[in-house]
């Protein structure tokens, strides 16, 4: 969108500043709005010192959070949508959100609905906020739809930091300790090498090892980098391919220690999105096909796509689920009162609120397992290398003797 330069004045004197607007006309309306008296406006051209930018544009779940709940707050107050868009556009720490709530509010000012103006932004909102804000739009009830949506992305967002402090442990300790070995392989034990050719002393294995290790860290670099940079390349080809997508999500969830907290965080997801959506009276088969689409795991997906298969013959959403290893009992069993019950969303909720905690529970206790482990372990390799020289030292100095 293009951005204009303006000067113009307030009640406080001179203003000047950059703004946002589809065209000159709407960026002077806009800040007449505001109170401010055009004097001089210019559009601005994109440069790269000028534009925003942005890899991928994202925005980060913390900020769409602030974002919901700021919103449910200004529409609860009274305050039209299109009002409470400029005040949020102009308050958010997020540029990508911000270029995005500016077209947003042009395109309301145009009279398209909010679903479908925030429809056309699908890296931004997802097909469940849209799917829940046409029903709360239809059914007159959009402030409450909104506080919704604002309480369910701020439990994901709790249950997704819990997940990231869990991993990020050993993913420092593991950096730390790659970064160790290399040094010790690149700068000290070469100083070694040259001591041991010269009194031509017999080396254990374990100090051949390293030996050999060391020549090649400092000779085969780059083939170690490139290693690394395939390995995460082949990661997002995976990621990006459906079906390879599947086999890479399956071994996620079976993956030792880490694989439990995992399925866990995605049914807690799963049950959470679909409560929401629920209880927003978004019709149930519609409500699966958005779960399905925004799970972001194939394995669950395949699940919720057959549960979904099964309504629609009539059966109960349960006979896939109760086939499949990654869902419990725990869920079948409270998805068949909830619906004998008429209280699926209420269920599902309780089912969320169970995960979420489970989730809570296990991150804490593989922190504090994996703190120990991580030091055992970067202990060990560290006191291979220093054995493995110390060693050989030990016999030099003994045949000196």
């Amino acid at each position: 969108m293009p951005r204009y330069r303006y000067q113009g004045r307030d009640t406080k004197g001179k203003k000047s500043g950059t703004i946002h607007a589809t065209s000159r006309r709407e960026a002077v309306i806009k800040l007449r709005d505001s109170g401010i008296r055009v004097i001089q406006i210019d559009e601005v051209p994109e440069t790269l010192l000028t534009k925003d930018l942005s890899i991928s544009n994202p925005v980060k779940l913390q900020d769409f959070t602030i974002f919901l709940r700021q919103f449910s707050t200004l529409i609860k107050a009274g305050i039209s949508v299109v009002d409470s868009m400029d005040i949020l556009a102009n308050q958010t720490s997020s540029k990508a959100l911000r270029r995005t709530l500016v077209e947003v509010e042009a395109d309301l000012r145009e009279g398209i609905s909010l679903s479908t103006a925030t429809a056309k932004h699908k890296k931004i909102f997802s097909t469940l906020f849209t799917n829940m804000v046409r029903v709360g739009e239809v059914g007159g009830t959009l402030d409450e739809t909104l506080e919704r949506l604002a309480t369910h992305f701020e439990k994901q967002h709790k249950t997704k930091q819990k997940i990231k402090s869990a991993m990020a442990y050993p993913a420092v300790i593991g950096v730390v300790a790659i970064g160790v070995v290399i040094f010790l392989l690149t700068s000290v034990v070469p100083t070694f090498v040259g001591m041991f050719s010269d009194f031509g002393a017999e080396l254990p294995a374990i100090t051949k090892f390293v030996l050999h290790a060391s020549e090649f860290t400092q000779s085969k670099w780059w083939l170690l980098i490139l290693i690394a940079f395939l390995f995460y390349l082949s990661i997002v080809i995976i990621k990006q391919n459906k079906k390879t997508k599947f086999y890479y999500d399956y071994f996620i969830l079976k993956m030792p220690i880490f694989g439990k907290m995992l399925q866990k965080s995605v049914l807690a997801r799963m049950t959470r999105t679909l409560s929401s959506l629920i209880s927003s009276s978004v019709p149930i088969l519609q409500a699966l096909a958005v779960v399905e689409s925004i799970v972001e795991n194939e394995v669950i997906a395949e699940v919720i796509k057959e549960s979904r298969a099964s309504l629609e013959k009539g059966r109960s959403m349960t006979v896939p689920m109760k086939k499949h290893w990654a869902f419990p009992p725990l869920i079948t069993q409270m998805i068949i009162v909830g619906e004998s019950t008429g209280s699926l969303d209420e269920m599902l909720g309780k089912v969320a609120n169970f995960y979420e905690d489970e989730v809570e529970i296990a991150t804490d206790k593989l922190k504090s397992l994996i703190e120990p482990l991580m030091i055992v372990v970067l202990s060990g390799i560290v006191g291979t290398i220093v054995t493995s020289i110390m060693v050989p030292m030990f016999d030099i100095f003994n045949k000196i003797q």
